[in-house]
């Protein structure tokens, strides 16, 4: 059978999100303009707390609204949000880039895995749904990796000279998005009701204890390997490494992710739910910790090590939440646990960016790592302890609809 239509758009969607000129030296570039690791840790709480204000009912517009649209509007939001960081030159313009760079997230963010999802669907594929997520999460980041070899030859001109390539990288899934089929539902789609979102969220999170378990480790994990993210280039910083392998480096770690989201499926096959928590619960903070206590040539060996379980944990995390899911609140199911995700960043990444500028980055590092410990082996032991199978679907019953 072959693939749908929509799967070879949903690539170039995820090539313009993930083809990062800027990334590999993002922190120089702020520090460049003024900034310190506070105040760049508060520019991206502030975007992460756009997403978490429309993380939720952006969800909810994909799955009522559709998944083309709600995509479409985030793609020209992204292109507009680079534009906004091209001309800005400190805190505020830069503030402004990150609110507008938000809103175009939230409005990919969750409707871009249900989309899949529900194309498989069509196809009676979605059986198949974890090797696909894994195989685009892996084109994201050979993408991200190839964006970083690009980005050593634009650093040589200034610092700000991979955001102006940025926004024409952005300006791709314009068309990508506009050319996206609406799949067809499985079932009746919702009434447009606004309140169906606070029904629906608490569906997820209290409703269902198979999708809350489901939710909160994956949320916590999705936080961990969020802020890791912020603090590798100044794990390079710190030991003196010269910015020019700042984009090696990062194109480095970032095959990694792609190596292993690209074989993740196999991996589940053979480790199965009760494994792959184990090893997810424990190597995350366990690499903060490590991490925090070595010198450079046994850091990389951790970093390099944390971004392979990063790139298992992603899409197979992502699938297990979909396999317990219906399709007509995929989006907003999926978006309440990047709306976990953002408001646990909100808070961790400025308390540690706190910690690094107060003391040091082993002292941020070894908080990161107690901090992520404790929540990732907690909703581990939850997600462990439950009953049932990942076959079993939460059926959610609207309130404003008959059912």
């Amino acid at each position: 059978m072959t693939a749908h239509p929509n799967i070879p758009r949903l690539y170039i969607i995820k090539i313009a999100k993930w083809f990062m000129l800027y990334m590999p030296v993002v922190v120089l570039f702020y520090e460049s303009n003024g900034l310190k690791m506070k105040d760049i840790m508060v520019l991206q709480a502030i975007y992460s707390i756009v997403i978490v204000i429309l993380e939720i009912p952006s969800g909810y517009l994909a799955d009522v609204w559709g998944r083309k649209r709600t995509m479409l509007l985030g793609a020209v939001m992204g292109v507009a949000g680079f534009v906004m960081y091209g001309f800005s030159f400190g805190f505020w313009g830069f503030l402004v880039a990150e609110i507008i760079l938000g809103i175009g997230q939230s409005c990919v963010s969750g409707a871009d895995s249900a989309m899949l999802y529900d194309s498989l669907l069509e196809r009676k594929q979605q059986r198949r749904y974890s090797r696909f997520e894994g195989r685009i999460t892996s084109l994201g980041n050979v993408a991200e990796a190839a964006a970083a070899l690009l980005s050593i030859a634009l650093v040589t001109i200034s610092l700000r000279t991979p955001y102006y390539g940025q926004i024409l990288v952005a300006a791709i899934a314009v068309p990508a998005a506009l050319t996206l089929r609406e799949p067809l539902r499985h079932k009746q789609l919702m009434n447009k009701d606004f309140r169906e979102i606070l029904d629906v969220s608490k569906f997820a999170l209290f409703g269902s204890r198979i999708l809350r378990r489901n939710i909160l480790f994956s949320a916590f994990t999705g936080c961990a390997t969020l802020t890791m993210a912020w603090f590798a280039q100044k794990f390079f910083e710190y030991n003196g490494i010269d910015k020019v392998w700042f984009g090696l480096l990062w194109a480095a770690l970032n095959l990694t992710v792609a190596f292993a989201s690209f074989f993740a499926y196999r991996l589940e096959s053979f480790l199965q739910p009760k494994g792959t928590i184990i090893l997810i619960s424990l190597a995350i903070p366990l690499g903060y910790l490590a991490l925090s206590i070595s010198g450079l040539v046994s850091g990389l060996i951790i970093l390099f090590s944390f971004y392979l379980v990063r790139g298992y944990a992603t899409p197979v995390l992502k699938d297990y939440i979909n396999r317990v899911t219906g399709s007509e609140v995929r989006a907003t199911v999926l978006s309440v646990r990047n709306f976990i995700i953002r408001i646990n960043f909100s808070v961790a990444g400025p308390l540690l960016g706190w910690a690094n500028d107060m003391y040091d980055l082993p002292t941020a590092l070894m908080l990161g790592g107690i901090i992520f410990l404790i929540l990732n082996v907690f909703t581990g032991i939850l997600f462990l302890a439950m009953r049932g199978t990942m076959n079993d679907k939460a059926r959610y019953i609207s309130k404003t609809r008959p059912s």
